[in-house]
C-alpha cells in the first residue's frame, strides 16, 4: 500500500473572492486538488453530497451554517475504497471555521488508521480555522501532517505555495 489519494470537496457556482461574489465553474479547492494531482500523480476523488449545494452564495452559506449547527452528516454520493492508499490529501473550503459537513461524513466513513492525512483548504481570510483539530478528533489513529491554507482568490495562480508545502512535508 503506497497509493496517494487527493480527496476534495469544492463548491462550484457563486463564491466570495476578494470582497465580491463571482461565479466559478471550477471551485477554488478543485483547482488546488488538480495541481496536487499533477505534482503527486495521486488519484483524484471528489467528495460530493448526495444533495447538491445551491450555486447561490448566500443560500449555500446559510445551508452550510445550518448543517454545522446541527452537526449534520450529509449522505455522500459515493464513498471510495481507501485500502490502496496510505496518503490522503484532504481538500475543502473553510466554511464557518472548519470543513464542510460532507468532509466530516467522508472522514467518518472509513478507517484512516495508519494513513497520513495532508489537509489543504481554500479561504478568504480565515486560514485552516479549526479544521486540523477537527480532523484529529475524527481520525485519531491517522498521522495528521501540517496543513496548507490558500486564499481562494489566489487558487488559480497558487503554484509556489503547494510546491513549497509538498517539498517540506510530503515524503
Amino acid at each position: 500500500m503506497n497509493g496517494t489519494l487527493i480527496a476534495y470537496f469544492s463548491h462550484r457556482g457563486c463564491n466570495y473572492v476578494n470582497g465580491r461574489i463571482i461565479d466559478l465553474e471550477t471551485g477554488n479547492t478543485e483547482r488546488i486538488a488538480n495541481a496536487l494531482r499533477d505534482k503527486t500523480r495521486g488519484d483524484l476523488f471528489e467528495i460530493r453530497a448526495e444533495k447538491e449545494y445551491p450555486r447561490d452564495y448566500k443560500e449555500c452559506t446559510l445551508e452550510a451554517q445550518k448543517e454545522l449547527r446541527a452537526e449534520a452528516r450529509p449522505k455522500l454520493a459515493e464513498i471510495p475504497d481507501l485500502s490502496a492508499y496510505d496518503t490522503v490529501f484532504l481538500g475543502y473550503p473553510n466554511w464557518w471555521g472548519t470543513m464542510p459537513m460532507p468532509v466530516h461524513t467522508f472522514l467518518e466513513s472509513a478507517d484512516f488508521g495508519g494513513k497520513r492525512i495532508f489537509p489543504f483548504c481554500t479561504h478568504e481570510g480565515s486560514g485552516l480555522g479549526n479544521s486540523e483539530r477537527d480532523i484529529r478528533a475524527l481520525c485519531p489513529a491517522a498521522e495528521i501532517r501540517p496543513g496548507l491554507a490558500i486564499r481562494g482568490s489566489k487558487a488559480a495562480d497558487a503554484g509556489a505555495e503547494p510546491d513549497g508545502w509538498l517539498k517540506k512535508f510530503y515524503k
